[in-house]
């Protein structure tokens, strides 16, 4: 039996994704979790062979969990949710530890494979995400400038490229207007950068964001 960890801020997804794996004979929801630090009390409340996180979640984000459970917990595979685009995030989660990335918008029986294939050990890659990584490595060796980034100024880049305020931002990731200029500030400075502007055909010109 697969005993399944689901972390993600929104009940309904939560319950969708736990109606699909009930409906599997090898699959168990033992505990959910809203939130990176109530990840962190279930997983050390309920015994796991592996956690589906959602990057986007309020407070301590999914980013910032996975670095936690690979340090606490490395033998725990991690499945990263997300609805950002795979090219956008995924090759930035799986360098952090995680044992695949996967979309909303997959396929149910996606899901399924995705988990069985973890827990078997293997990493789940999409064919889209596949070519991603290759074509990366193919590159130069020299490290694009939006690699400096940590993954909480990435995702803030990322965010303001799409179109966001400073404000939106705030709201959505739960944190203060000052601690997102700070990050915003931070950005600029690492990537060589005057304006919200440049970042944002940085971006688009990368295939960070859609135009």
């Amino acid at each position: 039996m697969i005993r399944v960890i689901i972390a993600d801020d929104h009940p309904v997804l939560r319950r969708g994704i736990k109606d699909i794996l009930q409906e599997q004979s090898d699959m168990q929801v033992v505990a959910e979790a809203g939130n990176g630090q109530e990840l962190m009390q279930k997983i050390e409340q309920s015994s796991c062979d592996m956690v589906l996180l959602d990057i986007g979640m309020p407070g301590r984000d999914g980013l910032d969990t996975l670095s936690y459970l690979r340090r606490a917990y490395p033998k725990i595979p991690v499945l990263m949710l997300s609805v950002y685009p795979e090219d956008q995030f995924g090759p930035r989660v799986l360098k952090s530890g995680a044992a695949g990335y996967m979309n909303k918008d997959a396929a149910c029986d996606q899901l399924v494979k995705a988990i069985r294939k973890v827990c078997a050990g293997g990493k789940y890659i999409s064919p889209g995400l596949a070519e991603k990584i290759a074509g990366d490595l193919a590159a130069d060796n020299i490290l694009p400038p939006h690699e400096r980034l940590s993954d909480r100024e990435y995702q803030v880049m990322c965010l303001i490229a799409s179109g966001k305020t400073v404000g939106e931002i705030a709201r959505e990731l739960c944190l203060s207007l000052k601690t997102i200029s700070t990050h915003r500030a931070r950005i600029l400075e690492k990537m060589e950068m005057k304006t919200s502007a440049q970042l944002t055909y940085y971006a688009i010109h990368n295939d960070l964001v859609n135009p």
